[in-house]
């Protein structure tokens, strides 16, 4: 009888090309799915709550995968630990019920965006925080990121390349947090589009930096033009914290 197990990943996106499978890339799909079918020997394909990009880290993504083994849900953390290379982490892992789908559950995404505001690098953060040299008025994008809270169509903070019809997109809370000379946007919703995140953090440092003024947000929104916005920002500077599902109790096999 198949069972369904659930995997909670943390990893140092530095080496992948992203959390999706690509034929010939290093991915961490590909890495989870190299080492549980090694441990299974059963051909197995994960399904996980996020693709997030190239570059991008993961304290708190799920996966899901169908397995025939009797392994206690709770040991698999331990038994792929021992497989997997030391930037990937499975923190925790479960069984769940058959029907449990990660990305169709109701839930609330955390991202953090990690910005390193100083006159030079810090060689010790350069993998997990976006160096900006020039002076970020945390005040002004914290006036900024007001504006992107609540239902949206986020059109002009998405991708051009993103495929989705639906751009209308909840967000729940940004934070502007700084600690000396590292400022962490913390944005919380129900979901993003292809490089949402990444956007807003571009667009929130053209604020910090007096390139834009916070009460153009409105008026970015309303275009619906991603050439409105601001850059892309790198990718180093991304990490998804935690992925929360409403009445998660109530997927776990008692």
């Amino acid at each position: 009888m198949s069972r369904r197990i659930k995997l909670i990943v943390a990893y140092d996106g530095t080496g992948y090309c992203g959390w999706q499978v690509q034929p010939g890339k290093k991915t961490v799909e590909g890495e989870l799915n190299k080492a549980l079918s090694s441990l299974l020997h059963e051909d197995i394909s994960v399904i996980g709550a996020s693709r997030t990009d190239s570059g991008v880290h993961g304290l708190g993504n799920i996966a899901v995968f169908d397995t025939e083994s009797r392994i206690p849900g709770e040991k698999f953390s331990y038994a792929l630990n021992q497989r997997l290379p030391e930037d990937i982490v499975v923190r925790e892992s479960l069984e769940v019920a058959a029907d449990y789908h990660p990305r169709k559950c109701s839930s609330t995404k955390t991202y953090e965006y990690r910005i390193w505001n100083d006159t030079f690098p810090n060689p010790l953060n350069r993998r997990y925080a976006t160096f900006v040299y020039t002076p970020l008025d945390v005040e002004r994008m914290a006036a900024a990121a007001e504006y992107l809270e609540g239902e949206h169509d986020f059109t002009s903070f998405c991708s051009v390349a993103t495929q989705v019809e639906n751009k209308v997109r909840t967000v729940y809370s940004v934070e502007v947090i700084r600690d000396g000379k590292m400022i962490t946007l913390r944005v919380k919703g129900s979901g993003f589009l292809y490089n949402m995140v990444r956007i807003i953090a571009g667009t929130l440092i053209k604020v910090g930096q007096g390139a834009m003024e916070p009460e153009r947000i409105p008026e970015i929104l309303a275009a619906m033009d991603r050439q409105k916005a601001g850059p892309t920002a790198p990718p180093e500077g991304l990490t998804l914290v935690s992925i929360v599902h409403e009445n998660n109790e109530q997927c776990i096999v008692r």
